[in-house]
């Protein structure tokens, strides 16, 4: 059996790490199994040079199709094109998608028009708020998949309150604990973690990027400065995304405990989180993180596609405004933040579960 495997994000990558790993393992027994990695180049990334593939044991690409910029249009239309002709020159039996970025639902459409059966891996998560580009991608992706694998039993059921059969779905858990799993020993220690002097548990890590937050530049510095303001003196690490940096270049806030850094690599980030106090973020992923790791997290938004981290782990949404900042830390300082739990199936053995599956369904 043939498997094109997709992945266009960084993220996407820390995704099919795991599954690479089993296949790998399937062919050393004999398993009738092959796989071609297809990068579409939709976001590029220094980062992710010889070190990241390196870091998380992920074979260089088999071809990069270098559908990066542009707007979400152009560059939905750029993969369309690229990689029809990708799958046109190597066929596949199957084509399996990740995520929710933009590549995940351009490539399924390309799949479903040559006719190729579509596994989406991390299928049916929502947010219900369709002004969030990943949400546009994951429901157009989910009503043409043939194949749904899970991470949740909530995502079997707006699966199905969708109308997709049950004998479609398979609740697998999160394959990205298992990239998480694999490499929590071997997380490493970013060099300016000593020469800020961070202490464990005696720092914060800051990440946001999303539109709602970064794109209104007054908006941004009030709540910069709510949180640089109630977090008691301690340090904060910005690890600043490009579209951020673009915007904080504008606000002129200067403070001695934020520090701002460079992009990190996996383990280096991890690092930071497993060591921190807490977790202040605008992402999905990195709560899925936090809550396998116990670490109290403050997501900056209004909704999350994501509800089990905050139903059962250490996730709290702490909305848009500016103003639910300081109730948070205080909540945070006074020792209040719940210790949460680790969903079900979140054990570091997703990506067994689907190659099992996926290999049962072509005998």
């Amino acid at each position: 059996m043939k498997l094109t495997i997709v992945a266009g994000a960084r993220p996407n990558f820390m995704k099919i790490a795991p599954i690479i790993r089993v296949i790998k393992n399937e062919v050393l027994l004999g398993k009738n199994i092959s796989f071609r990695l297809v990068h579409t180049g939709q976001h590029y990334d220094e980062k992710m040079s010889a070190t990241f593939f390196d870091e998380l044991n992920i074979p260089f690409p088999n071809v990069n199709l270098e559908c990066g910029g542009g707007t979400q249009a152009e560059q939905t239309a750029a993969i369309l094109i690229a990689f029809e002709k990708e799958l046109l020159a190597n066929p596949t039996d199957l084509v399996l998608v990740v995520g929710d970025v933009t590549s995940t639902m351009a490539c399924a459409i390309v799949a479903k028009k040559l006719n190729c059966k579509v596994v989406h891996i991390e299928a049916g998560i929502r947010s219900f708020d369709l002004t969030m580009p990943e949400e546009i991608n994951r429901m157009v992706t989910d009503s043409i998949t043939d194949y749904f694998f899970t991470t949740t039993q909530l995502a079997n059921q707006n699966l199905l309150n969708t109308g997709v059969d049950k004998s479609k779905i398979f609740f697998v858990g999160n394959v990205m604990i298992d990239t998480l799993l694999a490499n929590l020993p071997r997380f490493k220690k970013p060099i300016f973690f000593d020469d800020f002097n961070l202490i464990k548990e005696e720092y914060f890590v800051l990440t946001m990027h999303r539109p709602a937050n970064v794109d209104e530049t007054e908006k941004l510095k009030v709540m910069m400065n709510e949180i640089v303001n109630n977090v008691n003196g301690l340090p904060i690490i910005f690890p600043m995304h490009p579209r951020t940096t673009k915007i904080f270049s504008n606000l002129h806030i200067s403070a001695n405990n934020l520090k701002m850094v460079e992009p990190l690599s996996y383990l280096e980030f991890n690092y930071l989180v497993k060591n921190c106090k807490a977790v202040i973020t605008d992402s999905g992923g990195i709560t899925e993180e936090t809550t396998v790791m116990g670490i109290p997290c403050l997501t900056l938004r209004d909704n999350t596609e994501r509800p089990e981290t905050i139903n059962i782990g250490t996730n709290e949404l702490i909305g848009t405004n500016p103003n639910d900042i300081k109730p948070a830390l205080d909540k945070l300082f006074k020792g209040n933040w719940k210790k949460g739990g680790i969903p079900y199936l979140w054990d570091g053995k997703a990506a067994e579960r689907i190659v099992n599956e996926i290999l049962n369904i072509f005998e």
